[in-house]
């Protein structure tokens, strides 16, 4: 397994230990939980901004797809 390393100041790491212990989790699994959740939101931020710079041209309701579907 990898090891990474960050510096940060003792008052940051004061910080992110008392919010690793408020969650019951280690200082690594706080960090690396932290990071991918920051990655994944800004992801799924990019897709959102590509779907309003390029909508469907048809949109259906939820009427229409239980009707499509058979089940209304």
């Amino acid at each position: 397994m990898a090891h990474v390393s960050l510096r940060v100041s003792d008052q940051e790491k004061a910080m992110m230990e008392s919010y690793a212990n408020l969650h019951g989790v280690s200082l690594s699994e706080a960090v690396k939980e932290a990071f991918f959740e920051k990655l994944e939101d800004e992801y799924d931020l990019k897709l959102i901004a590509e779907y309003e710079a390029n909508p469907p041209t048809r949109t259906y309701s939820h009427e229409e797809v239980g009707k499509m579907l058979g089940i209304k």
